[in-house]
């Protein structure tokens, strides 16, 4: 019974006066939705569309060193009945191009225009689609017989951590990757760069998914690796009792510097200062600079510092000495 009293309370509401009337409106306001979006659906409209495009059937004794798929842009004008099928049909969905049909030889194939223009109407076969343009104009591929070498990776962009923070050290997973190139151009290969990194404001490590940055008619195995980056806090400190060499004396001759050792000053991570040793710098004093030009007092050069450093600098610049004859 209850069943039966909601159906009559229901087909009252929808079949009283006030009602009838809605409902009326409702009809003529989906007829004329129908009627608009046929007459639009009608219309000539032109539009770009991204169509992929896949190399296929590559022989065995073949690498594809560019993408295996491709996308290019055509502008089409259609009806909008069409565009409606284009979009959301199967249509134009991938176009499949044999490798052997489009091959130019030595590592080299391209797919014109003229070219592209067919595989598209064998997909539309309808005779109102009218294509207007294709970019690119033509479609590459580069390939090799399976020639290639392992290369080591590094990172390239803008990767800032925050102040009074540096980059102590970058770790790559895996550090090198296969690299296949037509012969000429691997044998100028000697690195590989990631594509471009973008991260600031950091402190803890960082660990990013990248791909390897495109390289035309190159392709890297794998394409994406991972990279760590591990942060340290800046700390100005200094190195006492750094030995100072002597470069560039004669036999029979000895330089003796007074004081032998000096204090470097400089910028680096506090975890890499507890590493470091004296011995890790060098510090020169020339003995042909002070025959050249002989003085009171020699001038010493810091010469090398340990990875890590910056902003190193001696405490003095200039030392007493002695030249002796040699035993």
């Amino acid at each position: 019974m209850g069943g039966i009293n909601i159906f009559r309370f229901v087909r009252d509401f929808l079949f009283s006066n006030i009602n009838k009337q809605f409902l009326t409106f409702l009809f003529f306001l989906a007829l004329s939705g129908i009627f608009w979006m046929m007459t639009t659906l009608n219309e000539t409209y032109e539009k770009e569309l991204k169509i992929p495009v896949r190399i296929t059937q590559v022989p065995k004794n073949a690498v594809l060193t560019s993408d295996e798929v491709d996308t290019i842009r055509v502008t089409v004008r259609d009806r909008g009945w069409m565009f409606f099928s284009y979009l959301y049909g199967n249509r134009l969905s991938t176009i499949n191009a044999v490798f052997k049909n489009y091959n130019r030889g030595e590592g080299y194939g391209f797919i014109s225009a003229a070219e592209l223009q067919k595989l598209i109407h064998a997909q539309i076969p309808n005779m109102t689609s009218k294509i207007t343009s294709i970019k690119p104009e033509k479609l590459e591929f580069f390939y090799n017989d399976g020639v290639h070498k392992r290369v080591p990776v590094r990172w390239s962009g803008r990767v800032i951590p925050e102040h009074l923070y540096f980059i102590s050290q970058v770790q790559y997973w895996p550090d090198s990757v296969d690299v296949y190139a037509p012969e000429e151009r691997l044998d100028s290969i000697k690195v590989v760069y990631t594509e471009a990194l973008n991260y600031a404001n950091f402190r803890d490590t960082l660990i990013v998914d990248c791909h390897m940055a495109k390289m035309k008619g190159v392709k890297c195995v794998p394409e994406q690796i991972k990279v760590g980056f591990y942060t340290d806090v800046l700390t100005e400190v200094s190195m006492d009792d750094v030995p100072i060499v002597t470069v560039n004396v004669p036999e029979g001759k000895v330089l003796r510097t007074f004081p032998t050792k000096v204090k470097v000053s400089f910028v680096t991570g506090v975890s890499q200062f507890r590493n470091l040793r004296p011995e890790q710098f060098l510090v020169i004093a020339d003995y042909d600079e002070i025959k050249a030009k002989p003085t009171d007092k020699c001038n010493i050069y810091l010469k090398t510092v340990p990875h890590g450093i910056s902003r190193a600098k001696l405490e003095v610049k200039q030392v007493d000495y002695l030249i002796e004859e040699g035993q």
